[in-house]
């Protein structure tokens, strides 16, 4: 199994990070960094979009809840503590994994949040981009010109530049550019 998101490893023993991130990195997810305090690990997500921190419950300078405020929006928390701890964090977007960790457990757990980050990037990709001030000025005058001189509502103008955007590959904003300079 390979795991497309990036993940920080952050316990507060060296030691258990690292035994983490040997086996994640065995079972094919990229395991970005391994730290020992919260500050490390917000310090690599100001490099990253997204991703998923696996954690345990207290640092050095902070609680998981601590850490969890200040991640970045498309950051996931997977907090690795034993039950009675995970009891304090019920209620929240927190992912809980109980100690003793059990291997598939914490690797299936993981791929689940992998697929929620990329199905949320996939989301993001295929929303349209808003349009600049400057191509909609473009699309409005186009837009206009062919109502005037083609006696075209504005529907009908909107639809013709889309049509011949979709038929040339260009975008809506280069296509009425090509319908000004050829209209005038």
């Amino acid at each position: 199994m390979c795991v497309l998101v990036s993940v920080i490893v952050v316990f507060p023993k060296m030691e258990d990070a690292q035994n983490i991130r040997n086996f994640l990195v065995r079972s094919g997810i990229n395991v970005l960094a391994v730290c020992t305090t919260g500050a490390q690990a917000l310090q690599y997500t100001d490099e990253l979009d997204d991703g998923i921190i696996v954690c345990g419950y207290q640092f050095s300078d902070m609680m998981y809840s601590e850490l969890h405020e200040y991640l970045p929006q498309h950051f996931e928390m997977l907090l690795v503590a034993s039950q009675h701890l995970l009891q304090n964090c019920m209620d929240n977007d927190i992912v809980c994994v109980t100690m003793p960790i059990k291997a598939h457990d914490l690797i299936n757990t993981i791929s689940m949040i992998s697929q929620t980050i990329t199905r949320r990037r996939r989301k993001m990709h295929l929303k349209p981009r808003p349009r600049s001030g400057e191509d909609r000025q473009i699309l409005a005058e186009a837009k206009q010109l062919l109502m005037d001189r083609n006696n075209m509502s504005e529907e009908e103008a909107h639809r013709y530049i889309q049509k011949c955007s979709m038929d040339t590959g260009t975008n809506m904003a280069e296509t009425a550019q090509m319908v000004l300079t050829l209209m005038q």
